[in-house]
């Protein structure tokens, strides 16, 4: 899987990606192998998930453009 920029995941890909830890049984470490993601990307998704703040990561950054 190729990586994405920094700071351009999308709100949607945050949270299906700290699903598959939350909800899918998968730790931190396998599911970031398995997406090509830093575990402390993962682990923060997961903490600000956890407080009810997913939704104001990444918001300073521009979205990824489809080119």
């Amino acid at each position: 899987m190729k990586k994405i920029p920094y700071g351009k995941y999308t709100k949607e890909f945050r949270l299906e990606t700290v699903k598959l830890v939350t909800d899918g049984g998968l730790s931190i470490p396998e599911a970031s192998r398995r997406l090509s993601l830093a575990p402390s990307t993962l682990t923060n998704w997961v903490k600000a998930y956890k407080a009810g703040k997913l939704e104001e990561v990444g918001k300073n950054y521009r979205q990824l453009n489809d080119k």
